[in-house]
């Protein structure tokens, strides 16, 4: 069977060399991976922009970023991309089934004890759909759904707009949690002597669970950052700190002796959205995604 690539996509010369400045975020890394020079690059990029009466990228420290309208050309190439590709892959097979692709981004948290979960059982009834999870503890999920790198993202309910479609999912419950080695310790002498450990500076799920019970007056504010809920986990386990973690990560931990919990046990509510963008239609198991995911 004759392999297909992205590049006999339906896409003009024009889009395939914007699409090459979007994922290698400057003119020269996408003008040499689409075999041309800078100049006939930049060219490319000058003539859409004059054509579309918009501006795609602005240069910043980062390289190329694109606009607001830039994301939603992106994501519009990438779903003609990929439809292009799924047709000629079935001409190609004489009607066979082909092999679908869809990429989901989330929150370790979730991704671990629920989204990849349900991924896995609909692989199984789709067994040409391979399913990419992109686990992803920073605030690029929002970024990937925009741009059209992923079709699926887990975003909080505040980051949903209007031009999305999206699904209010169970709420993940957090847990007040600390190593097993400090059972028989006052929650106070915790909170004023040890030191949180959160995914990074702009996490404030460790705060928002104090505040809720009014606990945040006795904590100190030093904080310890890792960027994985498992490497967080077992920083907890060695007894470098406490935090949160949900119920769903937690549960075998806690069965083990490994952590225990603060508080009571008493659960802090995060809500999450799944989003994703319209399509004219949803194919079977695009749905069945949507709807096995809760």
């Amino acid at each position: 069977m004759v392999k297909l690539t992205k590049n006999l996509a339906l896409l003009n010369p024009h889009l395939e060399a914007f699409m090459a400045v979007a994922k290698h975020k400057t003119v020269h890394s996408g003008a040499r991976a689409i075999h041309i020079s800078q100049t006939a690059m930049t060219q490319r990029i000058h003539i859409l922009e004059q054509k579309l009466k918009i501006t795609l990228f602005v240069r910043t420290r980062l390289g190329m970023q694109l606009t607001s309208e830039g994301e939603k050309l992106l994501r519009y190439c990438h779903t003609v991309a990929d439809f292009s590709h799924e047709t000629l892959m079935e001409m190609m097979n004489a009607g066979m089934e082909s092999i679908q692709r869809v990429k989901i981004s989330g929150p370790s948290s979730i991704m671990i004890s629920r989204i990849i979960p349900c991924g896995m059982l609909i692989m199984k009834q789709f067994p040409q759909l391979y399913i990419t999870f992109d686990v992803n503890d920073t605030n690029d999920t929002i970024a990937a759904l925009r741009t059209g790198f992923s079709q699926f993202s887990i975003l909080k309910p505040e980051q949903v707009t209007r031009d999305m479609e999206s699904k209010a999912l169970a709420p993940e419950k957090y847990l007040l949690v600390c190593a097993s080695k400090w059972k028989g310790r006052k929650l106070n002498d915790i909170l004023q002597s040890e030191r949180i450990i959160d995914f990074d500076e702009s996490d404030q799920m460790t705060v928002n669970y104090l505040k809720q019970f009014d606990l945040l007056k006795h904590a100190q504010t030093d904080r310890l950052f890792v960027n994985r809920t498992e490497s967080l986990s077992k920083m907890l386990i060695e007894g470098y700190g406490y935090g949160v973690l949900t119920k769903e990560f937690s549960k075998s931990l806690l069965e083990n002796g490994d952590l225990i919990t603060l508080n009571a046990g008493k659960t802090f509510d995060n809500f999450l959205m799944l989003a994703w963008y319209a399509r004219p239609e949803l194919p079977n198991y695009f749905s069945a995604l949507i709807n096995t995911i809760i």
